[in-house]
This record gives structure tokens, C-alpha cells and sequence, in this order.
């Protein structure tokens, strides 16, 4: 385990399929390296599902997931705009804006963003409570060779990587599906019950490369 914390802390681990069940990534410090490359188990989606759960202390602008292909480094982006205080996902280089979310910093936060090709409609899903639809894109599917990020944004295909987007704080329970969830999945998974697991990325068999410090450490327990 010492040797494996040293290798994460130095250089790039490649690992095997892991369960992360309990566990989270910790990104300690801003860079325009660390990140870890989440390896999906299918390409080309019709439909997206993405959910996640972070902690930051960061009054910056920063990615939350960054999935790039060779035609749209923003292929599928969920990124937070601190100057508009703006929640943005993008699809296929197509920017949706969030505002009015209470984003507050050192708190635990789960949000699930969903896209449809064929209505181009984007939906984002903030500690429980729903936004309005919103269009983005349609008529066209995520195609080429997919690559996902968590840490850094990508403004090029696996890379592009900008010290002032970067992510510092806490990630955890990353899921992703090829179709959009129903109100009452992502509603379990808000609530932390039995949800069903990502069939693109599954946070409980989670294929994964890690570049430069981050580590990886169980999840925060409350104690009563």
C-alpha cells in the first residue's frame, strides 16, 4: 500500500479494474498534469448519464468531468464558471449555462447531468433538485475514440491542459450510462441508495490511469 501511495504521488499508475466502493480520489494541489484517465467500457453514446460527487475549498474556475474525442475536445464537459457562478455543461462543443445553484465550498455536492441526441435536450440534477431542460445539441451521436477525465479539462484530445481549470478537492462515486436516467434513479442516487451502476464507467469497477498527485484515500466518515 506505501508503495503504491508513493507511485500515485510520483508518477503514472496504471491499474487494473478496481472497486472504489468507500474510496475517493483526492486531487491536493492545482496543476496542468495530475489528473486520472477513466478508461469507459463502450464507445459512442446516443445518450449520456454522468453523476459524481466532489468537495472543493476553490473560488476558481474548474472541471468536474471532461470526456474529449479527436473532433470535440468538449465532447461531453461538466464545468463550473466561478465569475458567472454558472454550473456548464457542454455537448459536442455545445455550452448549456446553470446559474442559481448554491455551490457552496467545503461541502459535499452529487450531480448528475444527463443529454439526449435525439431531443438535444441537457438536464442537470444538484443535490436533488432538477434544472430545466435545456437544448444543446441533437441529431448526432458521441463518436471516435473517447477519452475521460477527471482533474483537468481537456482542450484537446487527452490533453490541453490549463493550471487555472484544473480541479483541488475531493472526487468520488463516478458513474456514467449511455442513456439518460429516469427521475427516480437519479433520485436514489442523490440519496446515496440502491442505484444502478454505471454501464460506461462503473465507480465499483473502474478501469483508470493516474498522472502525477493524486491520491487515492477512503471517503470521509461521518462519526455519530
Amino acid at each position: 500500500m506505501k508503495l503504491l501511495l508513493l507511485l500515485v504521488v510520483m508518477g503514472t499508475v496504471s491499474a487494473k479494474v478496481q472497486d472504489l466502493s468507500g474510496k475517493m480520489f483526492i486531487f491536493p494541489q492545482k496543476t496542468n498534469t495530475a489528473h486520472v484517465r477513466l478508461n469507459p467500457n463502450t464507445q459512442g453514446y446516443n445518450a449520456l448519464t454522468v453523476c459524481h460527487r466532489s468537495f472543493t475549498d476553490i473560488n476558481k474556475d474548474h472541471a468536474l468531468f471532461s470526456l474529449a474525442t479527436p473532433s470535440h475536445a468538449n465532447s461531453f464537459l461538466i464545468f463550473w464558471q466561478d465569475r458567472n457562478q454558472e454550473l456548464q455543461p457542454h455537448v459536442r462543443d455545445a455550452k448549456v449555462a446553470y446559474g442559481g445553484w448554491d455551490y457552496k465550498l467545503n461541502t459535499w455536492h452529487s450531480i448528475c447531468t444527463t443529454w439526449d441526441s435525439v431531443s438535444g435536450l441537457v438536464q442537470v440534477w444538484f443535490d436533488g433538485t432538477p434544472s430545466i431542460r435545456k437544448f444543446a445539441t441533437s441529431g448526432g451521436a458521441i463518436n471516435g475514440t473517447v477519452i475521460a477525465i477527471l482533474g483537468q479539462e481537456q482542450d484537446s484530445h487527452g490533453g490541453g491542459f490549463d493550471i487555472n481549470q484544473s480541479f483541488v478537492g475531493m472526487i468520488t462515486d463516478v458513474h456514467m450510462w449511455d442513456y439518460t436516467l429516469s427521475s427516480c434513479e437519479i433520485h436514489e442516487y442523490m440519496e446515496e441508495m440502491h442505484y444502478p451502476s454505471g454501464n460506461v464507467l462503473n465507480w465499483s469497477a473502474l478501469d483508470f490511469e493516474i498522472t502525477g498527485n493524486v491520491q487515492i484515500e477512503n471517503k470521509i466518515q461521518i462519526c455519530r
